[in-house]
C-alpha cells in the first residue's frame, strides 16, 4: 500500500525527500502543492523534475479522498458525503459527513474526526449509531481541500461526526496542517473544537499522562467548546453516557487553570429539551457552575431526529432561560438553526447515503 503524504508535516516530507535522493527543498514545493495549491495528482506539481514526479507517484500517493455526494438546504447550507470505505483499512461501506455553513462573509466547515461516535449521546444520530473507526488526518483535511468551497472557507469547527478528543493525535496533525507557515497558514482562532470533555485517559498505561483535554489546550491555540446540556450530574448521565466515565465538574477544573480571557475562547453547548434540561432550576444552576469563568453558552433548540422521547423547548422558555444566565452575567445566546431540512443541523449527521444528490 502507497503511503500517503496528505498530512504530512514539512519535517516528514524532508525525512522522505532525503530518503528518496531528492534535495531537501522539494519537502517544501510538496508542501505548497498539497496545502497551498491544494493538488490532486504528482503530475501537477510542475516545478519538481520529471524524475522526482514519477518516483513520488510509484511509492506514494496524495491521500486526498473526493466527495461522493452532496445535499443542498434552503438556506444555502450544504452537506457533504464522503465515501470512506475503503477495501482493508477498516471502514466498510461506511461514510462521514461535513457540512459547509455560509454566513454574509463567512464560510464554516463542520468537520467529523471519527466514523460514528462512542460517546453514545442519546439526541444524537452520530452518537446512536456507535463507533466504526478514527479519521486519519488525510481523511479529515479531505473535508476541507475537496469540497467544492474549499477555496472560500473562512472558519473550521470540529463539530460534526465523532469526538475529536477520542482521536487527539490525528485532529492535532490537521490543525497543524491548517495552522503552519509550511502548511494553509490559517490562524487558530479561525478553528473551533468541539468536545464532551475527555478529562482523563482510561486504562492501565494511564497514570500521569495527560488526559486529552490537558494536552489538546497545552498543545493547540484553537477555540474550545464543551457539550454541556446539563448542569446535574444525574440528569447528565441520563442523557450522556459518558459523563459516567469524563464528569462535566472534572472537565470544569481543568478549564479553570487555563486562561481564556485573551484571544482563545471557551463556550459552552447547550441543547435544549422541553422540561428536561430548560427549567428556571436549570439555568440557575448553570450559571453558578460556570461563575467567573469567562466563557459563553450557546442555547441550541433540539432538532427532531425521529424515534426519541425529547422535543425541542418552546422559544419563550429558551428566551427565559437566556435571560437567567444573563442576570447571572452569563453570556448567553442563541444558535440559529442551518440546514435542518438537509439532516445537517446539530446532532443529525448520520453518514447515510440517502438524501443526497451525486456530484
Amino acid at each position: 500500500m502507497k503511503k500517503k503524504l496528505l498530512g504530512l508535516t514539512l519535517d516528514e516530507l524532508k525525512a522522505i525527500c532525503l530518503e528518496e535522493g531528492l534535495p531537501a527543498f522539494t519537502a517544501k514545493q510538496i508542501c505548497q502543492w498539497l496545502y497551498r495549491k491544494r493538488a490532486v495528482s504528482f503530475s501537477a506539481m510542475t516545478n519538481l523534475s520529471l524524475k522526482a514526479r514519477e518516483l513520488l507517484e510509484s511509492k506514494y500517493e496524495i491521500g486526498a479522498v473526493p466527495f461522493s455526494r452532496f445535499a443542498r438546504s434552503k438556506d444555502g447550507t450544504k452537506k457533504y458525503l464522503f465515501d470512506i470505505g475503503e477495501k482493508g483499512e477498516g471502514f466498510p461501506g461506511n461514510f462521514i459527513e461535513a457540512v459547509m455553513i455560509p454566513d454574509e462573509d463567512r464560510k464554516t466547515l463542520c468537520v467529523s474526526s471519527q466514523a460514528g461516535c462512542r460517546m453514545g449521546c442519546r439526541f444524537c444520530m452520530t452518537g446512536r449509531q456507535g463507533f466504526h473507526g478514527n479519521l486519519e488526518a488525510a481523511r479529515i483535511l479531505s473535508q476541507f481541500f475537496c469540497i467544492e468551497e474549499a477555496e472560500e472557507l473562512t472558519n473550521a469547527v470540529f463539530m460534526g461526526m465523532g469526538e475529536p478528543l477520542d482521536n487527539l493525535d490525528n485532529v492535532l496533525r490537521a490543525i497543524e496542517v491548517l495552522t503552519a507557515d509550511w502548511g494553509c497558514g490559517w490562524s487558530p482562532k479561525r478553528i473551533t473544537l468541539s468536545s464532551i470533555g475527555i478529562n482523563r485517559l482510561v486504562g492501565s498505561n494511564a497514570q500521569g499522562k495527560k488526559s486529552p483535554l490537558e494536552r489538546f489546550l497545552d498543545e493547540c491555540k484553537a477555540h474550545l467548546a464543551i457539550s454541556l446540556h446539563n448542569p446535574f450530574h444525574p440528569e447528565r448521565l441520563q442523557i450522556m453516557p459518558s459523563e459516567a466515565a469524563f464528569p462535566i465538574e472534572e472537565t470544569l477544573k481543568i478549564i479553570r487553570r487555563y486562561d481564556f480571557t485573551g484571544q482563545r475562547r471557551v463556550s459552552f453547548e447547550y441543547i435544549m429539551f422541553k422540561g428536561l434540561n430548560d427549567t428556571p432550576r436549570h439555568a440557575r444552576a448553570l450559571a453558578s457552575m460556570l461563575k467567573g469563568l469567562e466563557c459563553r453558552v450557546n442555547l441550541i433548540r433540539f432538532h427532531d431526529i425521529g424515534d426519541t422521547e425529547f422535543l425541542p423547548s418552546p422559544m419563550m422558555t429558551i428566551t427565559a432561560f437566556q435571560e437567567i444566565l444573563q442576570k447571572a452575567g452569563i453570556t448567553a445566546t442563541l444558535r440559529a438553526s442551518r440546514g435542518q431540512d438537509i439532516e445537517a443541523a446539530c446532532g443529525m449527521l448520520s453518514g447515510k447515503e440517502s438524501g443526497f444528490v451525486k456530484e
